[in-house]
């Protein structure tokens, strides 16, 4: 069984997710997108705007200067 038949919020999770890596195999599954990015220091899509996550920069530091402006 895949892990998208597991999660029962898969297609909620879907709608939300604003991820432009459209063949990601973690879409619709927040706690594997979390996992797999929190292990690079990174931050998944959902914590940036539409515009930063064209950038395809999840890095904590342009998170941080994103929202400070430093």
């Amino acid at each position: 069984m895949r892990k998208l038949d597991q999660c029962p919020r898969v297609k909620i999770n879907s709608t939300y997710c604003i991820c432009t890596v459209q063949s990601c195999n973690k879409r619709g599954l927040c706690c594997e997108c979390l996992h797999y990015h929190r292990q690079r220091n990174e931050l998944p899509a959902c914590y940036f705007t539409p515009e930063e996550e064209k950038t395809s920069n999840r890095s904590v530091e342009f998170f941080i200067q994103r929202r400070t402006g430093k």
